[in-house]
């Protein structure tokens, strides 16, 4: 039993409340060790799958014919060059020799294809290459979401179930085999979230520092009784949070990547305030006035606004350094001189030329999907297919091959339950954690409504694809119950999940031909055709 600095001994009420560090902050479970062995397993299996005939399709699928030349312009050149009409043919063969002269209009900035750039740069230009960059992004996302997962249920078990989950999941699959760049949106906006999820933590770790000499089992009503506040909303506010700049930094980069990581921005910002609320409404802490909102505010424009735009900004160094990049002498050209400002001007103008085609993008494509059937995988996009019959209705007794960007059903289809759940979860109980998974979905599917005439694609919702499987982890956990729980409640809700699980790595495996362009027997593709919307 501790004495209060302002009274008597307080009395003990540990069986009422538990001790105000522990609700501040609970306790991660057993052993650092055991932390990272469970998720790098589940990793080391991901990784795998994404990398096992990474080359096949032997060919430039799907958008891949946009970006594998532009990375491989900028490993050239600096910035993504014009090529000629040809340029499937030449890159399919090896040949190198696909550009003509000057920089190409292209409309997503640079970072991913940088990214690319890399593979191609260490691999040549080969599928292996082009592919490299994003395989490493796809697989490095799983060991993420597990130790994220870990932290934000304090269970390792369920940080594994999450990264085992995410490595099963066909469409995060299929996009960490495809040289796309909304898997680097994916990966950063993963983990930038997993950089404020560790924030969270570290900011409660100091509130409960300066509650440790207060009483046991304190509510925050006596905590402020006991003169709590008075030294802790001073010291609570103080110090760099590295991690939430390094999650600004992470942002930055997500939008450096491809424009709808800037969504992220505005929804996490939110996030990491309300955290902060909670957590000072959990220590007794009064609201934060005065100098220290105007300090709080200042850290948030840095990390939430100053960091990215130079993050991205930095994206564009190749394009400033050159003088052959798209528009890159607009300025001059228009009479403006001066030498900072005419390269600022220029890109300027090109982004809004950016701009202009991103939102007024509206031809029309045989896959295109509006947002709303995205969860209920209503029309996935085909990268490759091959039949060496001519038709579908000749390919009959022959075979085919595909690469179908779908995601697996017994997560997606179950993602919809969960996010409802989650809803009722976080409506009634207010739980940190469900509100996080419904706005990293919110933030990566809601905007796309705000377009409807826009060209769209189901494999834009790959961004946002963690956050769905957070939730499923998350309602597995309720399911499970408590270490308090009944034994027979924890084994039935074990055991449940236990099938769960089994049903995903079925379900993924049925599909699996499909996802990795094996080559099957048409009738054995047609039978995974469960929605005539897949064809």
């Amino acid at each position: 039993m501790r004495t209060s600095r302002t009274g008597p001994p307080a009395a003990d009420t540990s069986d009422r409340h538990p001790p105000l560090p522990a609700r501040l902050l609970p306790p991660l479970p057993g052993s650092a060790a055991w932390g990272w062995i469970g998720p790098l397993l589940v990793t080391a299996f991901g990784t795998f799958l994404r990398f096992d005939r990474l080359s096949v399709p032997h060919a430039v699928i799907f958008d891949e014919t946009y970006y594998v030349p532009d990375a491989f312009g900028i490993l050239r050149y600096g910035v993504e060059h014009n090529y000629v009409h040809n340029r499937n043919l030449l890159i399919a063969h090896g040949n190198t020799h696909i550009f003509s002269s000057g920089g190409e209009f292209v409309v997503h900035p640079p970072l991913g294809k940088i990214m690319i750039a890399a593979g191609e740069w260490l691999f040549g230009l080969t599928p292996f290459g082009w592919r490299f960059a994003v395989a490493v992004a796809g697989s490095l996302a799983i060991l993420l979401l597990a130790r994220i997962a870990r932290r934000m249920t304090r269970s390792n078990l369920l940080g594994c179930v999450a990264g085992f989950l995410l490595a099963l999941d066909g469409l995060e699959f299929v996009m960490s085999r495809t040289a796309l760049l909304d898997i680097f949106v994916m990966f950063w906006v993963l983990a930038a979230f997993g950089c404020l999820v560790i924030d969270r933590d570290r900011f409660r770790e100091r509130l409960a520092a300066l509650a440790e000499p207060y009483p046991a089992g304190a509510t925050a009503g006596e905590l402020a009784g006991a003169g709590a506040p008075a030294g802790g909303t001073a010291q609570a506010g103080r110090g760099v949070r590295w991690w939430r700049l390094a999650a600004g930094l992470c942002l930055g980069l997500a939008c450096a990547s491809k424009w709808n990581g800037v969504w992220f921005i505005p929804v996490f910002a939110a996030l990491t305030i309300a955290w902060d609320i909670g957590a000072r409404r959990a220590a007794g802490l009064p609201r934060l006035a005065g100098p220290a909102i105007r300090r709080q505010a200042g850290w948030l424009a840095l990390a939430f606004a100053v960091i990215p735009f130079a993050a991205y900004l930095a994206s564009w160094t190749g394009w400033f350094v050159t003088s052959t990049g798209y528009d890159r002498n607009w300025a001059a050209q228009h009479g403006l001189h001066v030498p900072v400002l005419s390269a600022l001007d220029s890109l300027y103008q090109y982004h809004l030329a950016m701009l202009h085609f991103n939102v007024g993008l509206s031809t029309h494509h045989p896959y295109q999907s509006e947002p709303w059937t995205w969860l209920v995988m209503n029309r996935p996009v085909s990268f490759y297919w091959v039949c060496p019959a001519a038709g579908h209705a000749a390919c009959g007794s022959s075979t085919a091959q595909e690469v179908l960007a779908l995601g697996t059903p017994a997560i997606w289809w179950a993602a919809i339950g969960t996010l409802i759940v989650c809803l009722g979860w976080w409506l009634t109980r207010r739980d940190w954690r469900a509100g996080a998974v419904l706005a990293g979905v919110a933030a990566g599917w809601l905007p796309w409504f705000l377009f409807p005439g826009r060209t769209q694609f189901y494999f834009y919702s790959v961004s946002f694809a963690p956050f769905l499987v957070l939730s499923i982890t998350l309602c597995l956990g309720l399911l499970i119950g408590p270490v308090t729980a009944p034994a027979g409640r924890r084994v039935a809700g074990a055991v449940t999940a236990g099938l769960y699980l089994i049903a995903v790595l079925v379900n993924f495996a049925y599909l699996y031909p499909v996802l990795a362009a094996r080559v099957i027997p048409y009738t054995a593709w047609y039978a995974r055709m469960w929605n005539h919307h897949w064809i």
